[in-house]
């Protein structure tokens, strides 16, 4: 049997680590699989050259959506030349719908031959349930997190196969105090973890008030040590927005330290996201932090969203707020602070929170296989391996 071609396709930073996560899975599995991809920093550890650079693809919300439209159709056609000139056994698109279905429709145009995998489907439990029927259309098997989600495709005879909730299978657990020695942070000192966000739009419309809600943490005990920690794809854009955080924070951009960094916090201010899931796994208290557009907001509070709370850990406990989250007009530094402060101040309190994000957390499993392994097997299956 020949060794299975393979193409990975991930334009997000949580894609791009999820994409590097399976790749080792079917590495392990099948040493002589021919591997490539599109993709960022993750994938690029591995060895594989990503022919065009995914940071365009960071976009979020509507209007943002449409002015880079342009850019996704250009990169998706660029994309789907190069994975067709590939010639794989089986493409596999990791999570960011909208650019993964332009590349989808494109590739299953040219060549219908080729197997097509989503690797992480969109939020039809929550929002926008057509797009079960869409991407039924469109791909051959899908890999979901969650049960909830299957019996959307049901009536439309997509295969789904559920991995569980890939966050929850990272089983590198962070070393604090290995990261307060190496950064000189006292033993007894109280650390603040600051998540900006890992797009481009995030950086601009989330981390100002993050970062103002730190400094606010930071002006009221000096002694208090306040870590950033934006994601390596939108690094220089921190920088440049906050060119003076430095002076009175210590600035992360080491992936390596991520979960490090983590564990040695005691409390997090973070932008929603996957973020939100390892933060828990690793036993870090967390408030939550969002803004988008608002013509996005109000349609998808208006018409779409049908959930009240954003964070995954909230939605799996019954939609009840278990993180904290200050979204739009709550985004507001003061109030980020004032919970903050709340929780820093009472050792019981951060001690509830940790008890409850790890209830959360429970219910979000759904078995004792990595969430890598199971989709590795999949997907070497419908490569014909």
């Amino acid at each position: 049997m020949t060794a299975p071609r393979l193409y990975f396709v991930a334009a997000e930073a949580s894609g791009d680590l999820l994409a590097r996560e399976v790749i080792e899975a079917v590495r392990a599995r099948q040493p002589g699989a021919h591997i490539s991809g599109i993709g960022g920093a993750e994938m690029a550890s591995l060895g594989i050259e990503s022919p065009l650079d995914i940071a365009p693809l960071s976009v979020l919300g509507l209007l943002e959506g449409l002015k880079a439209y342009g850019t996704v159709v250009k990169l998706a056609d660029i994309a789907a030349d190069a994975i067709v000139a590939d010639a794989p056994d089986a493409v596999i698109l990791v999570d960011s719908w909208g650019f993964m279905l332009r590349v989808a429709q494109r590739v299953r145009a040219r060549a219908p031959h080729i197997k097509l995998v989503k690797l992480i489907g969109p939020q039809v439990w929550a929002t926008r349930p057509g797009r079960a029927k869409t991407l039924a259309a469109t791909v051959d098997h899908l890999l979901c997190m969650h049960e909830i989600e299957a019996p959307f495709y049901e009536p439309y005879g997509l295969k789904t196969t559920v991995i569980g909730n890939p966050a929850l299978s990272r089983h590198q657990w962070g070393n604090g105090e290995s990261f307060r020695i190496t950064h000189g942070i006292p033993a007894n000192a109280q650390v603040v973890l600051v998540l900006p966000g890992s797009r481009s739009s995030e950086i601009k419309r989330v981390a100002p008030a993050l970062v103002e809600a730190a400094r606010i943490l930071k002006d009221s005990d000096p002694d208090r040590t306040i870590i950033m920690a934006p994601a390596a794809s939108v690094a220089a854009q921190f920088a440049e927005a906050f060119p003076d955080v430095a002076e009175w924070a210590t600035v992360s951009t080491n992936p390596a330290e991520r979960y490090d960094a983590m564990a040695a916090a005691d409390l997090s201010l973070a932008c929603s996201g996957t973020v939100t899931s390892e933060l828990a796994m690793q036993g870090t208290p967390m408030i939550v932090a969002y803004k988008t557009g608002w013509v996005t907001w109000s349609l998808a509070r208006g018409l779409l969203y049908k959930k009240r709370h954003i964070t995954l850990l909230n939605i799996v406990s019954d939609d009840q707020e278990i993180v904290p989250e200050f979204v739009q007009t709550q985004q507001k530094p003061e109030l980020i602070a004032a919970r903050a402060l709340q929780w820093l101040t009472d050792p019981d309190a951060l001690a509830d929170q940790r008890a409850e994000q790890q209830i959360a957390l429970s219910r979000m499993k759904e078995g004792d296989r990595d969430a890598a392994e199971i989709a590795a097997e999949v997907i070497l299956e419908e490569a014909g391996a």
